[in-house]
């Protein structure tokens, strides 16, 4: 089985002076762990095994508890996201369109797989199941922007939009 893509875990001192703050502020409060996660992971944008080692030593808990409520919920990330994140929506009526092409032709163009993020961290890759734009099927979205109508052919020119952007402001 290939591993995934896996980046090393930086961390600025704000970062981490916010994460202690916020654990400072919560650690009291019944039912902490949630909170505390949510606010983690939006300093952090996932949840790094760091985090939820420091999350658990400042909550007196075990790691393995941290962990099983951070896998549980499908709100929280273990893995990195990209600075453009790229969903596209495998419900049923873009799946029948077609998106497993398109999601392949991502993958593809991109060189990762769903659920994993490029080594500059420009860009992720995920699924999901139904963003409501049935009638636009299937359907990608960057960030908040939706693309519909999709083919794989399209795919392209839609990432390399992209790609100039981030060569235009390199």
């Amino acid at each position: 089985m290939a591993e995934k893509n896996i980046q090393p875990f930086h961390e600025t001192e704000e970062q981490k002076q916010q994460l202690i703050e916020v654990i400072d502020r919560n650690k009291t409060q019944p039912g902490a762990l949630l909170p505390i996660l949510h606010e983690a992971q939006e300093i952090y944008g996932y949840l790094p095994i760091e985090v939820q080692q420091r999350v658990a030593d400042g909550l007196g808990i075990s790691l393995s508890e941290v962990y099983g409520v951070a896998t549980f919920y499908s709100r929280f990330s273990l893995t990195p996201k990209g600075k453009h994140r790229v969903s596209v929506c495998l419900g049923t009526a873009c799946y029948v369109k077609g998106a497993d092409k398109v999601l392949a032709e991502v993958e593809k163009k991109l060189g990762i797989k769903s659920g994993e993020c490029t080594d500059d961290g420009l860009f992720s890759i995920d699924s999901c199941r139904c963003v409501g734009a049935c009638g636009l099927a299937p359907v990608m979205m960057i960030g908040e922007e939706v693309y519909g109508k999709l083919t794989p052919a399209m795919v392209d020119k839609i990432l390399d939009k992209y790609i100039k952007e981030e060569g235009a402001s390199k």
